[in-house]
């Protein structure tokens, strides 16, 4: 044992001396590597980090509550800028069907809010505080910072964590709000909901909602909780199959309208299916970056091969066999490799970690970059095998040199 770890010594110190032999076409070799993996582990991290953030999220969610909305699924974005919407008669449906203990329609518009002396079109949403707001607060994570809910009936205002910092900066509980000439006053300010988007909006009581606004019906989307003893995703396809039977009896035919009813793990699984996407799609992009610099590793391999043809010729003349040239060979590119996996590796974490904090200051999406073991065990094997991968070729065609030839190369 002792003597095949001292035989290894030699054949990396071997190695070494020839990678600093030629430093220039070494170190421009393992440029091509660090590049290919600093793409993969910055966006692996980014991304791994977002799929987080998002299924915490939706954890944050009851798994008692379900989400409806017209349309298919796959075609989301059709259905959210499409004017596709709820009617009264299907939020009716809804909560008509056996199993669902309340309904929330989930109402939002963009409308001017004055304050502080500013103007600023913010996204406005209702909330049904007489009946759901235990709904709101236990079931869909909405908690208070500072302050209170508002009352039902009365002209108050709640606002995400940003709209005090963001929008109306220095936004403090009992300033004042004008929403289409009528005054609202700020009784409560919500901790973050984990993106940017929830925490600039505001909301007021439903019936407000309602009259300022002027869509006294109907909902883009509804949200309904499931009374406990029952099965969540059975009851979610008795909504989607009433509300189709509905659509179809109102108009005397099939009608052809689609509903989809999502439950919390339903969001879950595709949120993860997108995120897998995402996530292989940036790894196909990095490993093009990386094949490149495995290509560039064999080739300089090839090109030392040519370049030592007569080094090999007199290794092999005294007994060193095709094992031995192979794996001085392999030991070379293993090096490249590695060392260009650890020098993309530490800037493409750095860099994920300098969104990170980006991302806190100027929130888009509260993203935190996704540093494990395993990312980095990952970035390390991978970068060792296209070294050794790429350094395979040259070194079985160095070993196939026969001693003769070898020591007659010009």
């Amino acid at each position: 044992m002792e003597q095949q770890i001292a035989i290894l010594k030699e054949y990396f110190k071997i190695a070494v001396k020839n990678l600093r032999t030629r430093k220039l076409r070494s170190w421009l070799t393992i440029l091509g590597i660090v590049i290919g993996v600093f793409l993969i582990m910055s966006l692996l991290s980014l991304s791994q980090g977002l799929k987080e953030t998002v299924l915490k999220q939706l954890r944050a969610v009851g798994t008692n509550i379900v989400m409806i909305m017209p349309g298919n699924i796959s075609d989301i974005v059709t259905n959210l800028t499409g004017g596709m919407e709820l009617t009264e008669s299907d939020l009716n449906i809804i909560r008509k069907t056996k199993g669902v203990e309340a309904v929330l329609p989930n109402v939002f518009k963009a409308i001017l809010v004055k304050s502080q002396d500013k103007t600023k079109t913010m996204i406005l949403y209702g909330i049904d505080l007489r009946d759901s707001l235990n709904i709101y607060q236990d079931d869909m994570g909405m908690r208070v910072a500072d302050g209170r809910w508002p009352v039902p009936g009365k002209r108050e205002i709640i606002v995400g964590s940003l709209v005090s910092s963001d929008v109306f900066p220095g936004l403090k509980v009992g300033d004042k709000a004008t929403i289409k000439g009528r005054q609202f006053e700020v009784v409560g300010i919500l901790q973050s909901m984990g993106n940017k988007q929830d925490d600039m909006m505001a909301g007021i009581d439903m019936g407000f909602y309602r009259d300022i606004t002027g869509d006294r019906e109907g909902a883009p989307q509804a949200i309904a909780k499931i009374a406990m003893g029952y099965s969540v995703d059975q009851v979610a396809k008795n909504i989607k199959k009433n509300l189709e039977e509905n659509a179809k009896r109102r108009i005397g035919r099939e009608s052809g309208n689609v509903y989809s009813v999502l439950t919390s793990e339903a969001l879950g699984s595709i949120v993860g299916g997108i995120m897998g996407i995402i996530q292989a799609i940036v790894f196909v992009f990095g490993g093009i970056a990386v094949l490149v610099g495995g290509i560039g590793i064999m080739n300089t391999m090839y090109t030392s091969v040519r370049e030592r043809t007569k080094e090999i010729g007199i290794l092999k003349a005294v007994g060193a066999k095709n094992s031995t040239i192979v794996m001085i060979f392999l030991i070379e590119s293993s090096i490249i490799g590695l060392v260009g996996g650890i020098g993309g590796m530490i800037p493409g974490l750095g860099l994920s970690k300098l969104i990170q904090a980006y991302g806190q200051v100027h929130p888009v999406l509260y993203i935190e970059a996704s540093i494990t073991p395993g990312i980095i065990l990952f970035g390390l094997i991978f970068s060792l095998g296209v070294g050794c991968l790429s350094g395979f070729f040259p070194a079985r065609s160095a070993a196939q040199l026969k001693p003769v030839d070898a020591l007659r190369y010009e």
